[in-house]
């Protein structure tokens, strides 16, 4: 499965977390959600700038064995988070009625070869 169809996924997914779940939006309540192992499926935008900001957040999740998804603009990732403005994460704590969906995204990711527990 190519990368942007992971990367819509990973937008349904959050889009129905936001409804039905709960999300947390931005890189430090991302790391938050990461360090302490709540998160369910972390995105990054691929397009922060300065990329420090974002870069220690994949790392984590691969530590934590978390699923995450590098997107690529963060104006769609903020729009997706139903935010007015661009985010450069987001993290899903609880899946609400994104749970299929999240499990598809980890799947595609499994197959893509990043290491995940689920």
């Amino acid at each position: 499965m190519d990368n942007k169809k992971i990367q819509e996924m990973a937008f349904e997914a959050v889009e129905h977390a936001k409804t039905s779940g709960k999300i947390k939006k931005g890189a430090n309540e991302a790391t938050k959600a990461a360090e302490k192992g709540t998160a369910k499926l972390i995105l990054i935008a691929k397009d922060t700038n300065p990329k420090e900001i974002v870069m220690h957040i994949g790392p984590l999740c691969k530590e934590k064995n978390i699923p995450f998804v590098e997107v690529d603009r963060k104006d769609e990732l903020g729009t997706a988070a139903g935010i007015p403005v661009s985010t450069t994460a987001v993290a899903v704590i609880q899946e609400g009625d994104a749970k299929a969906k999240i499990k598809r995204v980890v799947e595609a990711l499994k197959s893509e070869g990043q290491k995940t527990t689920e």
